[in-house]
């Protein structure tokens, strides 16, 4: 098989490996996006779009092929942040409408159990309103992701050094904001943070 061939977007063998990469990650995309959006739409647009970038990167998915899952997060992280950047920008009622493909009874029952499932996540993710940025996407690709920390250093375009210092930061500020007198604690419990880096 020609180097030209392989990298044919239509060819039989890059449609095969672009499924098999589908079926390795779809449920923790799934997983990831679900935490972050409570409508089922809305999951499953994303979801959809995040494997559309993959489709669109070309074969940068092949390139990344030691690190794919930490490369995959970074790219689902970006289209959760336009979907943000989106949803701010359109009405919500507009935002209901536009854009959504129609999914079956079974589709919507199996998404809504996710975001049940996803519930205690969610929450925690609101109790880190308190960290900036950084300390928030390190501490969900290491504890919530379950990337390990070069990987997510990987996903951020950081150093492993700078996500460990980071994800240590994150941790402490997170105990410390749940621990506040008059604060609500999370109902996930708090050593689900974990301590390691």
């Amino acid at each position: 098989m020609s180097k030209r061939h392989r990298g044919d977007p239509a060819s039989p063998r890059h449609i095969e490996d672009l499924e098999r990469f589908y079926r390795r990650h779809v449920d923790d995309v799934t997983r990831f996006v679900a935490r972050r959006f409570d409508d089922p739409h809305t999951v499953a647009d994303v979801v959809a779009d995040v494997f559309l970038a993959v489709v669109d990167s070309g074969d940068a998915y092949r390139s990344a092929a030691r690190n794919e899952r930490a490369w995959l997060f970074g790219v689902a992280r970006h289209v959760v942040s336009a979907e943000y950047r989106r949803k701010h920008r359109v009405d919500e009622l507009t935002s209901r409408v536009a854009g959504r493909r129609l999914l079956g009874s079974d589709d919507i029952a199996r998404l809504e159990d996710r975001l049940v499932a996803e519930n205690d996540g969610r929450v925690l993710l609101d109790a880190m309103s308190a960290l900036s940025e950084r300390q928030r996407a390190v501490l969900e690709l290491v504890v919530v992701d379950e990337l390990s920390v070069t990987e997510a250093a990987t996903a951020l375009g950081i150093t492993a050094v700078a996500a460990r210092v980071t994800l240590h930061r994150a941790r402490t500020r997170l105990r410390k904001a749940v621990a506040a007198p008059g604060g609500e604690s999370p109902a996930a419990p708090l050593d689900f943070i974990g301590s390691k880096a």
